[in-house]
């Protein structure tokens, strides 16, 4: 007859430990993927994003001679009651010139709405030369019912973009808008109470039978 084997407490224990520490281990890295994720498509331009330029960067800028036009797009996410436009459909600018482009914004609804921008540039190539100085979606943007705002970017193409031979020859820059209600905008709109309407009051003629 075989012996039984008789399991080790202490071998157990270890497993469970290095199990446990793996587990914290994968949940750290989950936590951590999303800014390291965003980190690396602000400083390769990956997925089109563009930059934020800083006042040492600003202060630096050398204005070249070759013309690129920028194209404005706006969107709003499914079911957002929002109308976002920009005011104007394209720019000319120099590689280094500043501008700024105004968007429109309109809260058609009868409740307050929150929302956030997200954005890209196309070409794609083109995200890591496309800086902004001011933009309306470095926070949040909060309309009133039946509130309507302009909401200026001001932005600039960077020289380098004439050195890197992936991108040198882009004419054309597409910058993409998409508002998003915020979560605890949208969460606040579900938990507002529901308003019943009103009885018909009685005809006092009636009231009297």
């Amino acid at each position: 007859m075989a012996a039984s084997v008789v399991p080790d407490p202490r071998k157990n224990r270890r497993v469970g430990i290095l199990a446990a520490g793996g587990a914290l281990a994968m949940l750290g890295l989950g936590y951590a993927s999303v800014p390291l994720y965003r980190l690396f498509c602000q400083v390769t331009g990956y997925g089109g994003t563009t930059q934020r330029a800083d006042a040492e960067k600003v202060a630096g800028l050398k204005v070249g001679a070759k013309m690129i036009r920028v194209r404005f797009d706006a969107n709003v996410a499914p079911g957002m009651p929002w109308q976002f436009k920009p005011e104007q459909v394209t720019q000319d600018l120099k590689v280094g010139e500043r501008k700024i482009a105004t968007y429109q914004a309109h809260n058609l609804s009868g409740r307050e709405i929150t929302g956030t921008a997200i954005f890209n540039v196309s070409p794609e190539q083109a995200g890591k030369y496309f800086n902004k100085i001011q933009c309306f979606c470095f926070t949040e943007q909060k309309l009133h019912p039946g509130q309507e705002v302009r909401m200026p970017v001001i932005y600039y193409v960077d020289p380098a973009i004439l050195d890197d031979p992936a991108a040198k020859n882009v004419e054309e820059i597409t910058l993409s808008y998409t508002f998003n209600e915020t979560p605890a905008s949208a969460a606040a709109a579900q938990a507002r109470p529901v308003v019943q309407p009103m009885e018909k009051p009685l005809d006092p003629a009636q009231a009297r039978r």
